[in-house]
């Protein structure tokens, strides 16, 4: 297995394509399991770690586990040097969605908390996990470019935030001289989602976005990029129901169609659905690196299977049909 790698800009330093999610390190799985998988993620050639200081609050305990896990583990292993580490912060407080934390002041709270989390003087992408309209993208960049001009994150990404928003960013900062956000975090898979069913504050490629990505090269690092193992769950299912496994936010009907026509790409490539999946972003006009989220071993080095394998646009065209923004 040979992980490819690429760059984004702002980070000086090569990531691996495939990124490893962390929102169930230390939550889900216990601290063994949890070094286990990154252990494991690092010997297959894997470099890119994305967390959140909200991962795994969900659950009760150790608040910001996944962060405090991570930071653990690399203390452990001494290997901060050789990882690149994203997390995010700007997220409200789980028992107060409708609230937000999008202040400077609570900005930089969870900013300096995740740095004693993850037991580290630097991180290397800053993502804000949430917008809030009501603040102008400006504010966000002053606050962002002081930190990276203070040594405490290498670069900044907006995840969750609308193309306008994202495009506000870009212009201020170019208007003014500072840095901008060097990449975006939404939701986007080979699967096709029900809009009306996602939580409303979280962002999803679109025609705009993705038009926006391709005509600026702007780095995509989107999670959920399996579909929670929508096409694997098809699979496995070999024809019997199964609608009960599945998130809700993946219409069957379509979401059938598609994986019939990943049934046909998998006999005429010999790759497996995995490697469909992934290749699907990972072959797009524009640097796409998915987010994936193994439970286990297995699903891990499935998963990081899927590097280095690319689609034609006709075997894009065929899978999605007409909703292709490939023109």
């Amino acid at each position: 297995m040979i992980v490819e790698f690429r760059t984004i800009a702002g980070i000086d330093i090569e990531v691996s394509e495939i990124c490893l999610g962390t929102g169930i390190i230390g939550g889900a799985i216990d601290r063994v399991q949890s070094f286990r998988l990154m252990d494991r993620y690092v010997e297959l050639g894997g470099n890119f770690l994305d967390s959140a200081k909200v991962y795994s609050d969900w659950l009760p305990g150790e608040k910001s586990v996944s962060e405090k896990t991570i930071g653990r583990w690399m203390v452990a292993r001494k290997n901060r040097a050789n990882l690149v580490l994203a997390t995010k912060g700007g997220h409200p407080f789980l028992e107060t969605m409708h609230i937000s934390r999008m202040s400077p002041k609570e900005i930089l709270l969870d900013l300096e908390q995740s740095l004693i989390n993850i037991r580290a003087e630097l991180i290397d992408l800053y993502w804000l996990h949430r917008d809030d309209i009501r603040v102008p993208a400006g504010v966000f960049v002053e606050l962002l470019s002081d930190q990276i001009k203070a040594g405490k994150i290498r670069s900044y990404g907006l995840s969750n935030w609308q193309i306008e928003r994202f495009e506000e960013a870009i212009l201020y900062a170019r208007e003014h001289g500072l840095h901008a956000p060097v990449a975006n975090q939404m939701l986007w898979s080979l699967a096709v989602i029900d809009t009306k069913l996602v939580d409303p504050t979280l962002a999803w490629m679109d025609e705009r976005t993705w038009k926006y990505h391709h005509s600026n090269q702007l780095t995509a690092i989107p999670y959920s990029s399996q579909a929670n193992g929508l096409f694997q769950k098809l699979d496995k299912a070999q024809g019997y129901p199964i609608e009960k496994s599945l998130s809700p936010n993946y219409p069957l009907d379509i979401n059938q169609m598609r994986y019939d026509r990943i049934q046909q790409v998998r006999q005429d490539t010999g790759f497996t659905i995995t490697q469909i999946v992934l290749g699907y972003l990972l072959s797009q006009p524009f640097s796409t690196i998915p987010i994936i989220g193994p439970k286990n071993e297995s699903q891990l080095e499935d998963s990081m299977s899927g590097s280095g394998y690319r689609l034609t646009e006709d075997q894009i065209q065929y899978i999605i049909g007409e909703d292709t923004w490939m023109n």
